[in-house]
């Protein structure tokens, strides 16, 4: 294989950066009617699924697990919260901390959401292996390009 020229190299379907950003889009694309089912969006269902791992967590915990800012979560949490899937309090040892719990109706929500990883395996049209190897490679990408900071 021949490398491409410099001007074949700023072509868009050359980019990984785009091929990335695509196939973000079309995931989160393919994900939107099973998360409607649920009534929730794509960002939410992420903090939810933070909080299915671990619950009683802060902004802060949940924050850096996304990899995203607080600020930017906050609107994200209070409606979750006023959706009655989450509870936000202040937390006794530090009033600045801000503590999340999963609320019953949070909790009921993580069994409707099991069936999604195959609904999700279906619509990919993937094995099961290949698509844990290119998870597998986007971490490690991922990780490359957080050392760089």
């Amino acid at each position: 294989m021949t490398k491409p020229s410099s001007d074949e190299q700023l072509q868009l379907d050359h980019q990984l950066c785009f091929a990335l950003y695509s196939a973000s889009l079309q995931m989160t694309k393919a994900y939107k009617p099973l998360l409607q089912s649920i009534g929730l969006t794509y960002p939410q269902y992420l903090a939810m699924l933070v909080l299915w791992e671990r619950d009683g967590l802060t902004v802060s915990e949940i924050s850096a697990r996304l990899m995203t800012e607080p600020g930017s979560l906050t609107p994200l949490l209070k409606r979750l919260e006023a959706e009655g899937l989450i509870s936000r309090t202040r937390s006794s040892r530090d009033e600045r901390v801000v503590e999340l719990r999963l609320t019953d109706t949070g909790w009921a929500m993580k069994e409707q959401a099991r069936e999604f990883p195959a609904c999700m395996l279906e619509c990919t049209g993937q094995s099961h292996e290949a698509l844990l190897a290119l998870r597998d490679q986007l971490v490690s990408l991922r990780s490359a390009l957080l050392t760089r900071d």
